[in-house]
């Protein structure tokens, strides 16, 4: 979330910045109850004041005068009872209106409201595939190849779910121990992340909202939600802590399964593997000093090229509209991969992207550093990068990389993980 303070001092530059996110807060309903909250405050100051002095006169006192003073303290304190309840819904309001104010926009990011304004910045060296035969989409060959069961997922889990099978399942490990290897290169510590979190941590990171468009499963009789992202443990990692200024920048590249309902989600992007409720994903996220954290986030990003240059996976690097941020990221760059089965003659679509996040979430996560010299500590930046989320990855590499006989070509850099070539043809 935005410093409360920052947003009282900047008010047309918060309104403005919500105005080129497309989004809707009430911000004069933001100030209104701050000042209540401010006001009171002083009430409830001043109630005590007078409850402390009235419990520092002792001694004989005049019978009369003792009942009137035992009545005001007693009024007093449902004064004060009242004015802590009255106070305590207005921070909780407060801090509901607080939260839906998006964070600020790096100045460069396009203006739009969707997906579709956002603007090309580079390409993969990887060439489109030319088939001199009609190419099949990722179901069909993975049908053919014996790879996937979906029918099998929706009998045991339901829609969305599916069993990888046979080379699928070596393709998914190898993908996974590959961006893994490619991160611990880059300097990055390895953890396997829980696949639960607690709700605070969660919120805290800015995955929101709850209700019927929430993107989260929560586990029931708890505080605890599945994870979408392993983005969520790894930024949770640190909560409450001051890092000490000499491991900065702190990168951390964990590996998760990620459970998302994909609510809303319907046509083309739903088919297959492009949309589905469990996935298991590899993420980079990063601890920075503020100064750092914008040539961090192109670090991010080469990582993510270099990974997809490797599997020879054509892409295009999107600088994401305003309006299609959403609300942690102070920019973001999309890596979409070329898709051949979209459409006649094939289309895009995203398969990881790298955001920094400035100190939106490090602020509720209450994660700090200390310069050495320093009286206090600051906030830290936090950045996030995926690696590798497998079903997409998938679907590119399967796509590009099939042959007229029915098989798929392994690329160079996976060969050593599986030990083949190719798959099929069956």
């Amino acid at each position: 979330m935005l410093d409360r303070k920052f947003i009282l001092a900047n008010l047309d530059a918060v309104r403005s910045n919500i105005e080129r996110r497309n989004m809707r807060v009430d911000l004069d309903r933001f100030v209104d109850l701050d000042a209540k909250r401010r006001d009171l405050e002083m009430r409830l100051q001043e109630a005590n004041r007078r409850a402390n002095q009235l419990a520092k006169i002792t001694g004989d006192m005049d019978p009369d005068l003792k009942a009137e003073r035992i009545a005001e303290a007693r009024r007093l304190r449902e004064e004060r009872s009242a004015l802590k309840d009255e106070l305590a819904a207005v921070e909780d309001e407060l801090a509901e209106v607080e939260l839906e104010i998006p964070n600020m926009t790096h100045e460069a990011s396009p203006i739009g409201a969707s997906e579709a304004d956002g603007k090309v910045v580079g390409y993969g060296r990887a060439e489109r595939p030319s088939f001199a035969f009609a190419p099949r989409d990722h179901l069909e060959l993975m049908k053919a190849l014996d790879l996937v069961d979906f029918a099998a997922g929706g009998k045991v889990a339901g829609h969305g779910f599916y069993f990888l099978k046979n080379e699928a399942v070596l393709i998914e490990l190898a993908l996974q121990r590959f961006a893994l290897d490619t991160a611990l290169e880059a300097g990055f510590r390895l953890f396997s992340t829980p696949d639960l979190a607690r709700r605070e941590i969660v919120d805290a990171l800015a995955f929101s909202p709850r209700g019927p468009e929430t993107q989260i499963y929560s586990v029931s009789d708890t505080d605890l939600d599945l994870i979408g992202t392993a983005e969520i443990t790894l930024g949770g990692l640190h909560a409450g802590e001051v890092i000490d200024d000499e491991v900065l920048p702190l990168r951390l590249a964990g590996v998760s399964h990620c459970y998302r309902t994909e609510a809303g989600s319907a046509g083309r992007e739903s088919k297959g593997l492009y949309r589905v409720h469990q996935f298991t994903k590899v993420e980079m996220f990063v601890f920075a000093r503020p100064e750092e954290s914008e040539g961090l986030h192109e670090e991010l990003l080469s990582i993510e090229e270099r990974i997809f240059q490797m599997l020879e996976i054509p892409y295009r690097v999107i600088d994401v509209a305003a309006g299609d941020l959403g609300g942690p990221a102070y920019r973001k760059f999309d890596i979409e991969g070329w898709i051949p089965s979209r459409g006649d003659a094939g289309a895009y679509g995203e398969l990881t992207s790298t955001s920094n996040c400035t100190d939106y979430q490090a602020r509720r996560l209450r994660t700090r550093f200390k310069r050495a010299g320093a009286k206090r500590p600051e906030l830290v930046h936090t950045l996030n990068g995926t690696a590798i989320a497998i079903p997409r990855t998938l679907i590119a590499l399967l796509e590009n990389h099939q042959q007229a006989d029915g098989s798929v070509a392994i690329p160079k850099a996976l060969q050593p993980y599986l030990g083949i070539d190719r798959i099929g043809p069956r």
